[in-house]
C-alpha cells in the first residue's frame, strides 16, 4: 500500500490553495509548466554563493522566483534520482536503486508527473534528457519524445579531431573532458534549447497548456563544451578543494573508487588522477555549467519574447550533487553533501519574486508541488509534501528533516546534522557517520562515535528508522 503523507499545515496550505484558485480564475488561465533537468549539476551557481562559477541566465531566473537554499536529492545517482522525482516515491532496498533504473520497471503501477498533466489536458513534451533511458518513457508524453543522442546511441558527443581518433581505435572513450572552436548547437545541449524555442513557439499558437521538459546533459562527464565556455574561466584562478582528503574516521563504505570517471582514456585505473587533471576537471565542469546557462537562458529569452512567462511557471533542477575533489573522490554515488546537496528554482506566476529559503526541501515534494500550483489532483503515490506554502513564505517553520539513500548507505539530513547509516541486505548495522554542519559544514571530521553527542545519535537514528520503516512498507 502506498503512503499518503499527511499535511502538516493544513490551514496554512487551505489559505493559499484559495488565494491562488482565486487568482488562476482572476486570470481565467491554466499555467504551463517549464520543466528544466540539468544532469549531474550541484549548487555550483553564482546564485548559491559560488565565487567563480558565471551563470547569469539560472541567476535570472532564481531572482525572478524562489531559490531552495537547502534542497537534497533522494538518492545520488541519474536514472534512480529522476524515477524518484518523476513518480514522487522514495527509493527503496528494491526500487530506484541504479544509475539505470527504468520507473516502469520498479514501479509500474506509478502515474509520472507529465503523465499526470497528460491525463489532466496538458500537452506533454519530452526533450533530451528527462528519463534517464534515451528512449524516455512513451506513455507519459503527448509526442515521441526527441533526444538528440538517440541517432548516435550514445550521450559521450565528441567533437575534437583528438576524442574521435581515440573511438576510432576502439577505445569506448575518449578523453573526459573537451575544447572545441564550434557553435553551442553543435553540441546536444545547444540542440535541445533550440528544439525548445522551436516547440515553445508552436505551443504559443496552439493555445493550449502545456508541461515542456528540457532535459540539458551537461555537466555529465564527459565535460564536453564549446571553447568560449573554456574561456570564461583562468586556469590560474582553479583550485583544488581545501579537503581534498579522505574524512577523518570516515568509514570505508563511504569511499568509492569513482568508477564512472575510470572509464574514460588517461584516467589512471587505480589511485587519484594528477593534479593537472584535476584542475582540468574542475575547469571542464564549470565550462559544462556556464554552456548549459546559456542554453536555458536561451529558452527562457524565447519564453518571454513570446509573452508567455506571465502565465508558466519555470522549474529548474539538478538531479544531484556531484564531487570535484571533495572527500578525495569525484562523481555522485556518495552519502556526502557534495552528491545530495542538489540545485532546486522555481518561478511560478502570482507569487513574490527574488526569494531564499532555507527550509529542508526533497526531490520528491516536487510532483506534488506542480500540482498544487496546477490545480491538479495529487496522487495516492505521493510520498513528498508540496512546498506550495513556502512560495507564499519561505521562512514558514517546514519540515524537521529529509531523506536520501545510496545504496546501503540510509541518511537523514536535518538543520543541523547529516547523519548515515550503513545497513546490510540482513537488516544489520555496519558502518555509520554524522557530521555537524554547523562546525564542519564541509563534513571532514566523522564523529559518530564521540561519547559526547551519544544522544544526538540515537535521536537521529531512531528518527532515520521511522523514515526505512516507512518507506520500506510501501512495497508490501
Amino acid at each position: 500500500m502506498a503512503i499518503k503523507v499527511s499535511f502538516k499545515y493544513y490551514p496554512i496550505f487551505l489559505f493559499i490553495v484559495a488565494g491562488y484558485s482565486l487568482y488562476a480564475q482572476t486570470r481565467n488561465e491554466t499555467p504551463n509548466i517549464l520543466f528544466i533537468a540539468v544532469d549531474d549539476l550541484r549548487p555550483e551557481l553564482a546564485c548559491y554563493g559560488h565565487p567563480i562559477v558565471k551563470s547569469p541566465n539560472i541567476d535570472k531566473l532564481a531572482e525572478t522566483g524562489l531559490i531552495f537554499m537547502n534542497a537534497y536529492c533522494n538518492v545520488p545517482v541519474c536514472g534512480a534520482s529522476r524515477a524518484s522525482l518523476l513518480t514522487g516515491v522514495r527509493p527503496a532496498n528494491n526500487r530506484f536503486v541504479e544509475y539505470n533504473t527504468y520507473a516502469k520497471e520498479d514501479m509500474p503501477e506509478a502515474v509520472s508527473l507529465p503523465e499526470h498533466f497528460r491525463k489532466n489536458g496538458y500537452h506533454t513534451i519530452s526533450n533530451g534528457k528527462v528519463f534517464h533511458h534515451i528512449d524516455d518513457i512513451p506513455e507519459s508524453w503527448s509526442e515521441t519524445p526527441w533526444n538528440p543522442a538517440v541517432a548516435a546511441s550514445s550521450y559521450l558527443d565528441y567533437q575534437t579531431h583528438e576524442n574521435l581518433n581515440i573511438l576510432e581505435r576502439g577505445i569506448s572513450r575518449g578523453l573526459p573532458y573537451e575544447s572545441a572552436d564550434v557553435d553551442d548547437d553543435k553540441y546536444f545541449d545547444g540542440q535541445i534549447a533550440t528544439k525548445t524555442i522551436t516547440d515553445l513557439q508552436r505551443l504559443k499558437e496552439a493555445g493550449t497548456p502545456f508541461f515542456l521538459a528540457a532535459g540539458f546533459l551537461k555537466p555529465h562527464l564527459p565535460f564536453n563544451a564549446p571553447e568560449k565556455y573554456w574561456n570564461l574561466y583562468s586556469q590560474e584562478n582553479i583550485h583544488l578543494p581545501e579537503n581534498y582528503y579522505r574524512p577523518e574516521n570516515a568509514p570505508d563504505a563511504a569511499i568509492h573508487n569513482f568508477g564512472e570517471l575510470r572509464g574514460y582514456y588517461g584516467v589512471p585505473a587505480d589511485g587519484p588522477v594528477s593534479n593537472d587533471m584535476a584542475i582540468k576537471l574542475i575547469h571542464g565542469y564549470y565550462a559544462c555549467v556556464s554552456y548549459v546557462d546559456a542554453q536555458v537562458g536561451r529558452v527562457l529569452e524565447e519564453l518571454d519574447a513570446l509573452g508567455l512567462a506571465d502565465n508558466t511557471i519555470v522549474i529548474l533542477w539538478g538531479d544531484h550533487g556531484w564531487q570535484l575533489g571533495e572527500h578525495s573522490l569525484w562523481c555522485k554515488h556518495a552519502n556526502f553533501k557534495t552528491s545530495l546537496h542538489s540545485p532546486l528554482i522555481i518561478r511560478a506566476p502570482g507569487f513574490k519574486q527574488n526569494q531564499i529559503s532555507e527550509a529542508l526541501t526533497e526531490f520528491v515534494d516536487v510532483f506534488p508541488s506542480l500540482c498544487d500550483l496546477a490545480g491538479l489532483e495529487k496522487l495516492i503515490q505521493l510520498q513528498g509534501e508540496s512546498f506550495l506554502p513556502l512560495l507564499e513564505n519561505p521562512d514558514v517553520s517546514w519540515k524537521d528533516a529529509v531523506f536520501s539513500r545510496f545504496p546501503l548507505g540510509e541518511s537523514i539530513i536535518t538543520a543541523n546534522y547529516i547523519y548515515t547509516e550503513w545497513i546490510d541486505k540482513k537488516g544489520k548495522s555496519f558502518a555509520e557517520m554524522l557530521y555537524d554542519h554547523r562546525i564542519d559544514s564541509e563534513e571532514n571530521h566523522n564523529i559518530a562515535n564521540d561519547p559526547a553527542i551519544s544522544e544526538t545519535i540515537i535521536n537521529v537514528r531512531k528518527r532515520l528508522h521511522e523514515n526505512i520503516n516507512q518507506v520500506e512498507n510501501s512495497i508490501n
